[in-house]
């Protein structure tokens, strides 16, 4: 019995020969050459980069079949492919674009949107010189609202800056018709009921002391026309407006009517606050 035990343990432990050993030397892996352009990205991504829309409402154009991938419509969430594949949506090619983000002073009397035959002018007509690229804006300022507005092509940034659980801080100059009352800033300070549910302004105060006519309001809800509708919630009519602070960009130095690009640091910290 021992001695069939240990021919078994000989069995076991025998020396492999050289044909063994090489069998069981790991394989070397051979080094893939991705050429330029080859690089595999996520469809989203893709179709985000391309400035149409967020990543996440790329997947919902994904899952509703409207994207297709050389010629084959593709539902696959988590489908990738490389700049060289043919994107299409609508039946228009979709390309990545560079990405852009533009500051402009906006004034009175233009209409923030990408194209309306009713309006006389829109933002638009300001930053048609400004690339090739297609950009649009960040948010909406109404017509007689004036101040920082923000146009890129990325569309995710966008969908970040303007979702309401993002709270971006705004800051607006308020002109009045008439002197306002300091039990009204107080109230408005405290929060109040409006038709379409609560406001409250994170801080307002007066701009000059001298003049009761000029208010400085901090919020940071985006519902439509959200400042004029406050005030005018407790009698008062908003003569002017004017945007001064928007997620952290100010038009400081930049004239009424004009723009600019925004620099590395501004758009890293856009990014990551």
């Amino acid at each position: 019995m021992r001695n069939m035990k240990n021919r078994g343990q000989g069995r076991n432990f025998r020396p492999k020969s050289q044909q063994d050993e090489k069998a069981f030397q790991p394989e070397k892996k051979k080094l893939n050459l991705v050429k330029k352009g080859d690089e595999e990205i996520r469809l989203n991504k893709y179709i985000a980069n391309s400035g149409v829309c967020s990543r996440r409402e790329a997947d919902k154009l994904i899952a509703d079949g409207e994207i297709t991938v050389n010629g084959q419509v593709v539902t696959e969430l988590g489908a990738k492919v490389c700049k060289r594949d043919e994107v299409l949506y609508k039946g228009k090619p979709l390309m990545v674009e560079k990405k852009v983000y533009l500051l402009l002073n906006k004034p009175r009397g233009f209409v923030t949107t990408l194209d309306d035959p009713h309006a006389e002018h829109t933002v638009m007509e300001l930053v048609d010189s400004a690339c090739d690229e297609r950009i649009y804006p960040v948010g909406r300022l109404d017509k007689e609202t004036s101040g920082v507005l923000l146009f890129t092509n990325d569309g995710e940034l966008a969908k970040k800056l303007t979702h309401p659980s993002y709270e971006k801080k705004k800051i607006y100059h308020v002109f009045l018709n008439v002197d306002f009352d300091e039990a009204h800033l107080s109230q408005i300070q405290q929060g109040f009921e409006l038709e379409d549910g609560f406001i409250k302004a994170d801080s307002i105060s007066f701009v000059d002391s001298a003049d009761k006519k000029q208010v400085g309001i901090e919020i940071h809800s985006g519902r439509n026309r959200i400042v004029r509708r406050i005030f005018a919630h407790f009698g008062y009519k908003v003569a002017r407006l004017d945007r001064v602070y928007f997620a952290g960009l100010t038009k400081k130095n930049l004239p009424r009517g004009n723009w600019r690009f925004l620099t590395p640091k501004e758009i890293n910290f856009l990014k990551m606050s």
